[in-house]
């Protein structure tokens, strides 16, 4: 007899902004304050300072920007954004999106 057991969905972890991850790990390791680094990236500091607490996204514009200044690739950072966002809206908008019935084809 073989035994099944029914799959528990574990609960996601929020994603870090990646504004976070900013402020937290890449400006410390490149030893640059955030007007320096804001001067390197031809932004405005308010525009960093925004991303880095994490109350602006990182557009396509700034990942272009990020993977130059530390060359992880701009698609890096769209992806942290995209997951962080979509983290959020499904916390948001949990109950309507469970009333949506699930359509299969005929």
């Amino acid at each position: 007899m073989v035994m099944t057991y029914p799959a528990v969905r574990m609960p996601k972890l929020k994603p870090a902004h990646p504004g976070e991850i900013l402020r937290e790990d890449v400006l410390p390791s490149l030893k640059i304050s955030v007007v320096e680094a804001a001067r390197t990236l031809g932004v405005s500091r308010q525009l960093l300072h925004g991303v880095m607490a994490g109350r602006a996204g990182v557009s396509a514009d700034m990942a272009l920007r990020l993977d130059e200044l530390v060359g992880n690739g701009a698609q890096w950072w769209l992806s942290l954004q995209q997951a962080f966002d979509l983290y959020e809206a499904e916390a948001r908008l949990r109950g309507e999106i469970e009333a949506i019935p699930k359509l299969s084809p005929v």
